[in-house]
């Protein structure tokens, strides 16, 4: 294993922020690895930590295949990550929606464009990431639909679900889109924690990334066979929105399966304490995304439902 410097922040009263690298095996450049570029992504950083330690003792072990290389980037907005922020900067930037960057423009921009130009040339990449709500989601990968995307090297991860998503305007600045576009088979890969470290669904997702590279040719690792992944369309996820605001108390969990007319949450009036609203399921199905956070406005996202579709 070697560590690289990819792109390097001078600050005026704290230390230096490294994008660093971490390399293992040599060769055809054949994966990369990305962490979290938003300030809160702990699970995702925690993921790629344990994934530096697999793969410097496989390494160790003569595990990486002849001729291969991969490359680990376990954080990218350490700024954001050390003080607690979401976005980058004084400006609250969102790092992935910059690129492929700008080498002389903002500083977003720039670290985009570093990152972009460092890693634009791996036959896979695998991104860490989260959703942009705050919420639990069934562990998955995602991919935006460019017409370059590969759903059946998707279902090699051994992940319960695969979801195909319309590409929007926004999603062109993104990391995933910019690398598909170069050619590079990319996944977004989700689990069901951000800001704080799930264990299990942190193991779950490291076996996943290890199962996709032996799969490859990348690495010699015993795994288990994993899901038989099922692939969706994002619009077809039945969105359930609130009809009011107040205190959240959610009763339906990720994962859970749901039948119609459940009651999937309440919502509490914040000063008299009476129910405002309780959230039916709209349809029998299983509890795909999960708002988490402890209020909630009129007209959120309360839950994404897979529908089920066989009894």
């Amino acid at each position: 294993m070697f560590a690289e410097d990819i792109y390097t922040l001078s600050t005026p009263y704290r230390e230096d922020m490294s994008v660093k690298g971490y390399h293992f095996g040599k060769g055809e450049q054949s994966a990369c690895i990305i962490g979290p570029m938003r300030g809160k992504g702990v699970q995702q950083m925690y993921i790629c930590s344990q994934l530096v330690k697999t793969l410097k003792e496989l390494e160790s072990n003569g595990c990486i295949c002849s001729g291969r290389e991969v490359m680990v980037i376990p954080v990218v907005n350490s700024y954001s990550m050390n003080i607690g922020t979401h976005f980058f900067g004084v400006e609250g930037e969102d790092i992935n929606c910059q690129f492929p960057g700008r080498a002389y423009g903002d500083t977003a921009e720039q670290i985009a464009a570093a990152v972009f130009n460092r890693i634009k040339d791996y036959s896979f990449g695998i991104q860490l990431t989260a959703f942009h709500m705050a919420g639990e989601s069934v562990p998955h990968i995602r991919m935006v639909e460019n017409g370059y995307q590969n759903s059946s090297l998707a279902n090699l991860f051994g992940l319960p679900f695969v979801v195909v998503k319309k590409a929007r305007p926004i999603d062109t600045k993104s990391l995933n889109y910019n690398w598909q576009s170069m050619q590079t088979a990319a996944f977004s890969l989700y689990t069901d924690s951000n800001e704080k470290v799930s264990v299990k669904s942190a193991k779950q997702a490291l076996a996943a990334i290890l199962r996709f590279l032996t799969r490859m040719g990348i690495i010699r690792y015993e795994s288990h066979s994993g899901f038989i992944s099922h692939v969706l369309k994002e619009k077809d996820l039945t969105a359930v929105h609130t009809m009011c605001g107040g205190i959240f108390r959610r009763k339906a969990k990720v994962g859970q399966d749901i039948r119609y007319g459940d009651a999937m949450a309440e919502i509490i009036d914040p000063y008299r304490g009476n129910i405002k609203e309780t959230i039916l399921a709209p349809t029998d199905g299983i509890v795909f995304f999960a708002h988490s956070e402890s209020l909630i406005a009129e007209g959120d996202l309360a839950y994404y439902l897979v529908h089920r579709l066989h009894e």
